[in-house]
């Protein structure tokens, strides 16, 4: 017999004599939803609906929350057992925590939503050309004609891109030495952005007060370092994590060409995170334009224009917010919600330019692998 015919009936007797896989040890998926689902979730949702009520009124209650709260319980408990006693433990338990998980999301979406949908409609209003052309520097409460918040808006532009330019190398720096070049001072660097990333705001505000304003003035730039201690450990730790993503191939394959290692860094790594890296820093972008307790004690706020950012108080739309909403006046709070729907227009431009370039990153990674 050849050796080429006595390795096909070798080939051969394994594939015969290998084990077929008991069945009850597949695993197995939960069917899609079905009509039987769908006369559960009816019937609990009666069954427990019926209890609330009867509960209300033996026991006279009065507080709609807690009849939800309770009515929902009821429904899990309902159909937890319909499912189990037409199924198996298995199926209820897995039909329980399905409908929790989509419970939680949808009341975090309708949170959400209510919340923009609110503000949409109580800024709406006061949103007009005037808006981003004006200030408040000659303009009375009672004057709902005139009055913008050009001047917040240039404020928070100049401020949040000085914390920008100042944070965001640093920050990628830190990321490189922490993941690429993991040095000996790496454990304790993570420790300090670690602890900084829950840093409250109004400490880093205070920071800059005592080391800057107190020597110095209120200043746009000011309120820039204090976003800035804000920004610096969100992007760093998203910058490290976006390294973590590259492959390991890629490294080692330019380290074995003879590159030395700040040039596989600079030429392989980074082209390849460039993408991850520009949504780290537009999220650090987003975490930092909407402080408020920061530019209180740094920038201290300004009802006039103010387009030099190194000397005297400067606004921003936080603090145009904070200011007018306080105001006892109609026309003062419509100001303060217009401005608060700018604010809310620009995060979430910056969230949907941050999934769009992450994106965009995906697709070409996969392309290339």
């Amino acid at each position: 017999m050849s050796t080429a015919l006595r390795r096909r009936v070798d080939t051969a007797d394994r594939a015969v004599s290998r084990p077929e896989p008991d069945p009850v040890d597949r695993p197995s998926r939960p069917s899609a939803v079905t009509t039987g689902d769908l006369l559960h979730v009816v019937i609990a949702a009666g069954s427990s609906l019926a209890v609330v009520l009867a509960l209300r009124l033996v026991l006279d209650w009065n507080g709609v929350l807690g009849s939800a709260v309770w009515w929902y319980v009821g429904f899990l408990a309902v159909l937890f057992v319909l499912v189990r006693d037409s199924e198996t433990p298995d199926a209820a338990t897995d039909r329980l925590v399905t409908l929790v998980i989509w419970s939680i999301g949808a009341i975090v979406v309708g949170v959400l939503s209510w919340m923009v949908i609110y503000v949409v409609i109580k800024g709406l209003g006061g949103l007009r050309p005037t808006f981003f052309t004006e200030d408040l520097s000659d303009v009375g409460p009672l004057d709902t004609e005139r009055g913008g918040a050009s001047h917040a808006i240039v404020g928070t532009l100049e401020q949040v891109g000085l914390a920008t330019a100042s944070a965001v190398p640093i920050a990628i720096l830190t990321a490189v030495y922490l993941h690429e070049i993991k040095g000996r001072m790496a454990p304790v660097i993570r420790f300090i952005v670690d602890a900084m990333t829950g840093l409250p705001s109004i400490v880093a505000g205070l920071l800059i007060y005592t080391l800057w304003v107190r020597t110095h003035d209120f200043s746009g730039v000011a309120a820039a370092a204090g976003l800035a201690v804000l920004m610096l450990p969100t992007v760093t730790r998203a910058s490290e994590e976006i390294l973590r993503t590259i492959p390991d191939s890629l490294r080692e394959g330019s380290l074995a060409l003879g590159a030395p290692q700040w040039r596989v860094v600079k030429q392989v790594v980074l082209p390849t995170a460039r993408a991850g890296l520009v949504t780290a820093a537009i999220l650090g972008v987003a975490r930092g334009i909407g402080e408020t307790a920061v530019a209180i004690l740094t920038a201290l706020g300004s009802d006039s224009m103010n387009v030099n950012p190194f000397t005297g108080p400067q606004g921003n739309l936080p603090l145009f917010v904070y200011k007018l909403y306080r105001v006892p006046d109609k026309t003062q709070i419509a100001r303060a919600w217009t401005g608060a729907l700018i604010l809310l227009i620009l995060v979430l431009v910056l969230f949907l330019a941050a999934r769009y370039v992450s994106g965009r990153g995906d697709k070409k990674r996969k392309g290339v692998a």
